[in-house]
């Protein structure tokens, strides 16, 4: 596959994301789109109430120009398309009913997990109509095993599991950002390795239109990129993992991802089962806040962590 491919779609989408920003983001101020910050939160945060939100739509139309102008129209494109517009689809819809009607939760759970389950059941459509093996790899060995027709749901607990925990991880400036960009260049490296090209040009993207938008979220963010944006890189994670037949290897490029959601998931049920808490707070990312960690250590850390886990990814496939 010819790299200049691979670069162009990191410098075209990245290059959106920055001249769109300083159009964008003004509109999304006027609009009045700003962050409601929750009070039960670190009290540092209390001061970013107001910063615009939704810019994950910057994310998305940079990723998307970049992605329909360099990948072939294959059935995997078209996999990649839907998950990650699919579920950021549900991450507009909360975001704007957060904003506009004023509900700091936005859709209830049983909506947002419709919307999640819609557009998963979706893909295990796409996948079945392209005959996509449904065995699944160990990492690193030449062992395999076909699920048949138990590989889809597990095709919808793996983007559950992804979407949600990316999710988790949009919580400071610029810390899923940098992660995302950083799990997505350890799935260009695999997708090249493993041919599958559109993957790589999605991942491609990616890099680029989070960096860009990294540009206007590193601290102290002029915009967060809210669900839409969050929801949309999970999704898009989670398809890039499964049409590279490395569904068990997210774990581990995904590191920082699943951390985050492992520690609220030990925080709520530590809590109603004992009535304790375990960390500070949850996800992890506030309690090493709430330890006396300032926001750009606990981001730099996190990002190098997942350099760490991006690495041991890679390992498993060269």
């Amino acid at each position: 596959m010819d790299m200049m491919v691979i670069l162009f779609s990191i410098g075209v989408s990245f290059l959106l994301a920055v001249l769109l920003g300083p159009l964008f983001i003004p509109l999304l101020r006027r609009l009045k789109f700003g962050q409601q910050i929750r009070t039960e939160g670190p009290q540092s945060h209390l001061k970013k109430g107001g910063t615009p939100t939704m810019g994950g739509i910057l994310i998305m139309i940079a990723l998307m120009i970049a992605f329909i102008r360099f990948a072939d129209k294959t059935p995997e494109f078209w996999v990649l398309l839907t998950a990650s517009l699919g579920f950021g689809l549900v991450g507009f819809l909360d975001d704007y009913i957060k904003i506009v009607f004023k509900r700091s939760l936005g859709l209830t759970a049983r909506q947002k997990l419709f919307g999640q389950l819609l557009f998963s059941i979706i893909v295990c459509a796409m996948l079945y109509n392209m005959n996509h093996s449904t065995e699944i790899t160990i990492p690193g060995t030449a062992w395999g095993f076909d699920l048949g027709w138990f590989y889809y749901p597990l095709v919808v607990i793996i983007m559950f599991a992804a979407s949600n925990s990316v999710n988790f991880t949009d919580g400071l400036d610029g810390l899923l950002a940098g992660t995302s960009a950083i799990a997505f260049g350890a799935f260009t490296i695999v997708a090249l390795q493993t041919s599958a090209h559109e993957s790589a040009v999605f991942s491609a993207a990616m890099i680029g239109a989070v960096l860009g938008f990294l540009v206007f979220n590193a601290h102290p963010a002029k915009v967060f990129m809210g669900d839409m944006g969050s929801l949309g890189i999970g999704g898009g994670i989670a398809a890039v993992a499964i049409l590279t037949k490395t569904e068990l290897l997210l774990i581990v490029i995904g590191g920082v991802f699943v951390l985050e959601m492992l520690s609220v998931i030990i925080q709520v049920a530590s809590f109603k089962t004992r009535g304790k808490r375990v960390f500070k707070m949850s996800p992890i990312h506030h309690h090493f806040e709430l330890v006396g960690w300032s926001e750009w250590k606990v981001v730099t850390v996190f990002w190098l962590v997942g350099l760490l886990f991006a690495a041991a990814g890679i390992m498993f496939v060269i």
